[in-house]
C-alpha cells in the first residue's frame, strides 16, 4: 500500500489537482481589483513548473516506441 502512495501515477494525479487549483486561484486573483501582479506572476511560474513536471511524468509512464 505504501508503494502505491508514492507511485508515479499517484504523483501525476496530485500534480494535476494542484495545477487545477492554481488555475482557479489565478483566475480569481486576476479578477480582483487591484491585481497583485507579483503574486500572479509567482502563481503562473509555479503552474508552469507543474505543467513541466506533469509532462516529464507522462513521458516516463508512457514512453514513445522507437520508430
Amino acid at each position: 500500500m505504501t508503494s502505491n502512495l508514492h507511485s508515479p501515477e499517484r504523483q501525476l494525479i496530485e500534480l494535476r489537482i494542484e495545477h487545477a487549483d492554481l488555475d482557479a486561484w489565478i483566475d480569481r486573483l486576476a479578477d480582483e481589483s487591484p491585481v497583485d501582479q507579483l503574486m500572479l506572476q509567482r502563481l503562473k511560474k509555479r503552474r508552469l513548473a507543474l505543467r513541466d513536471a506533469m509532462a516529464r511524468l507522462e513521458a516516463a509512464l508512457d514512453p514513445k516506441e522507437p520508430a
